[in-house]
Formats: structure tokens, sequence, C-alpha cells
């Protein structure tokens, strides 16, 4: 994709060679600045894209610059800024580059944030046109995108466990001891960035990260390495823009690399919010399963199809103890990802999932519950975020003749007490 201008380049010692990078990848115009003149750029354009090629001494400055980017109405302006030497970042929650890293590397990894900006667009679009139209949309939620952020760690070196304190502490730790772990947990769930550290030789790394680099649903994925990692990867960087390695230690390694985290799991966000757009709100977009209006119509309407056919149709609820907010959408999503494309499920206040398996006698759901059960509870995050693993419980009822919903539903919610 080629990026998208106007872009702001902010620098008070020009910087030919990012510029042209940037236009070398097809911006244009690009409007160059100086910090004393950022504020004056930004009131005669409208940037789709910000790149801070240089420090600035006067935080009053960098406070204005943040405050105005924060008070605007919109599509998000990306923010990429050249990491300053002192091992600080110019603006808060920039995505930060090293300065050494090559102009066509910041290209590219600007490339990959415009993408996300192109789906928030997109987004606030669509819901203006149903809200032109009278209709409800869904809302994005207004929480921190890296409440529910998921992070993959990999390694089984000396810096595991300080890396997952330092992770686990502000997002959810998915960990890996082995890459085929790892591989495993990118194919299964939804993961917003990657972290590898020491233990793994180059040529576990390497295969790692050919894992990712072959499969496009990874291509904007964050990927951080402690800087002693072995192996080159410069050869990945087309395929993984926002791969970098990070040689300052655990806390700085999640200082310049949760605000890329924090971009991946808005886009997700965004996604989920454009499948509920186009099934017109039936789906929640915070889970990806059915909202609870449509989740119902679809049930009373599959009951009375299995009793007009003669088929069967049973009805499961997973219900988890201790779980909270967190851990239950945690689970919703990764149920949203198993299911059949015949059966249908919603989520509930107190975090328990309904799930809906059509043409499907008890005997044949038990397996399938069961199977969906055990991959919940050794799946899903734990409240406290820096684990894998909660119970998941589930009862089970299947349709009889002359049923109800009301009784079906009697059925397995008595059953579950």
């Amino acid at each position: 994709m080629p990026l998208q201008g106007p872009i702001v380049v902010v620098a008070d010692t020009r910087a030919a060679d990012l510029v042209e990078a940037l236009r070398a990848a097809g911006a244009f115009p690009i409007v160059e600045a100086a910090w004393a003149d950022v504020e004056s750029a930004l009131t005669k354009v409208d940037p789709e894209a910000l790149v801070l090629a240089d420090s600035c001494s006067d935080q009053a400055r960098v406070a204005g610059l943040s405050d105005r980017l924060k008070a605007r109405t919109g599509p998000f302006i990306p923010v990429l800024a050249r990491a300053r030497e002192d091992g600080g970042v110019i603006l808060p929650d920039a995505l930060s580059i090293a300065p050494s890293a090559p102009a066509t590397r910041l290209a590219s990894r600007l490339a990959s944030a415009q993408r996300i900006r192109t789906l928030h667009s997109t987004v606030l679009r669509r819901v203006r046109t149903l809200a032109s139209h009278g209709e409800a949309p869904p809302e994005l939620p207004a929480s921190d995108p890296l409440d529910e952020a998921s992070v993959l760690l990999a390694g089984r070196g000396r810096s595991y466990p300080m890396l997952s304190v330092a992770v686990g502490e502000r997002v959810g730790v998915v960990g890996a001891l082995s890459v085929e772990n790892a591989a495993r947990a990118l194919q299964a769930r939804d993961i917003d960035g990657v972290v590898i550290g020491d233990g793994f030789g180059p040529r576990i790394v390497d295969a790692l990260l050919t894992v990712m680099a072959e499969n496009v649903r990874f291509r904007d994925l964050p990927v951080a390495m402690l800087a002693g990692h072995p192996g080159p990867i410069g050869r990945f960087a087309e395929y993984l823009p926002n791969l970098e390695r990070i040689g300052e230690g655990p806390q700085r390694l999640v200082e310049r690399f949760l605000p890329y985290v924090r971009l991946h799991a808005f886009g997700e966000r965004l996604r989920r919010m454009l499948k509920s757009l186009d099934a017109k709100g039936m789906i929640d977009p915070d889970t990806g399963l059915l909202g609870h209006e449509a989740f119902w119509r679809d049930l009373n309407r599959a009951v009375g199809d299995a009793e007009k056919r003669g088929v069967g149709l049973s009805i499961a609820r997973f219900s988890f103890n201790g779980s909270d907010r967190r851990s239950g959408v945690d689970a919703a999503r990764l149920l949203s990802r198993l299911m059949r494309q015949v059966d249908f499920a919603c989520r509930e206040a107190d975090n328990s999932i309904f799930a809906v398996f059509t043409d499907t006698d008890l005997r044949a759901a038990h397996v399938v519950a069961r199977r969906l059960a055990s991959i919940l509870k050794n799946t899903t995050m734990a409240p406290d975020r820096k684990r894998i693993g909660i119970d998941a419980a589930v009862t089970l009822a299947t349709l009889r003749p002359n049923d109800s919903v009301d009784s079906l539903i009697a059925r397995v919610v008595g059953a579950a007490g």
C-alpha cells in the first residue's frame, strides 16, 4: 500500500533521507516544518500522518502538540518518532523507531499504521451513514485498547521471568516455551504483539519469524526482540514492518513496544466493528458473537425449524469460575473462532456463554461442547492477565418434542445450578 498524504515531517534540521524515502513510497504532499512551526502546519493541512524526525528541547511545545492531537475528531493521526538517544520518546504513545533505522523501514512502518487509520476512517464513515438514516449503530468502546490486548511471550532463557513481569503488568501474556507452542498460540487466538526473549537459537528464531512472515494475517503484528538475539532479522523487514530489536532491557522494551501493541489492538477492535456494521448490528463488536437480540431471535427460528424438520438441536452453557469481564470477553472471542458456521452463540452479562448447535443431537453436542470447554479452559486468559487457564464448566440440553425456547433454556440453566 503506497503512503497517503499529506504527511507532516517535523525536524529542526532537514531530514533529507527521510523525505526522499517517503516520496519514493508515494507520499504526496510532504510538508516539512520546524518544531516552532508544527502547530501552524497542522492548521494549514489535515495530515494523514505525522513524522517526528528529531527531538524537541521545549517540553511545552511537545505538550502543546500532544494536546492538539488528543483534541482532534475524526480518524486518528499516526505519529511515528525517531527515538531519542537518551532512551526517551518525543511524544507520549508515539510509535518509536531507532534513529539508525533505514528511512525505508520508517516508511514501511508508517504504511502499516496508515492501514489502521484507513480502517478507522471506514468505520467512522459507516457509522455516520447509518446515523443519517436514523439507525443506531454500535459504538466504539472508549476504553484503552491495551485493556484487552494480549502479547505472546516466546522464550525460555534468563530474561523470560523479567519480561513476563514487565509485559504482564500492562497487558495479557500468553507464554510459549517452544516455537511450536508459539505457532499454535498465533493460530488459535488473537495476538496483538510478540516478544521474543532469549533461550532460542538462530534457527528457532528464524523458523518463528518465517511462520509470521508467510501469513498476511500477521503482516502488521508488532514483534520485539532483545538485542542479544542471534541471527539476522533484516530479511524479514519487508514482510514484518513492525519487527525491531530493542536492547535496553525489559522495561525499555515495554515502553517502546506497547504503543504498537495498542495500535494493533485498536485495529482488531475496528475489524470487529466493521463485521458488526456489515451484519447490521446483529454481531457484538466486542466479541464477534451474536448480540442478545439477534441470538434470541435466531434461537426461536432454529427451534421452530428443528421441530418442523424433525432434526436435532442442542444448546450448551459455558460458565467460568472466577472470571471477570476481560477473561469473559477473551473466552467469547476464542469461541467465535472455534464454532462451526452453522452454529451461533452469545455472551451473557455474567460472562457465561450460550452456544447453539444446529442439526446436532445430545451425544454429538456433548463431544463438541467438551472439546470447546477444554480449549477454553487451557487457552483463556486468567483474570490476573499473567497466565493462561480458567475453570470452564459446561452444561447441555437438547430439544425435546413440544419444547419451547423457555423450557430448553430452563433445563440448561437448571442443570448448571
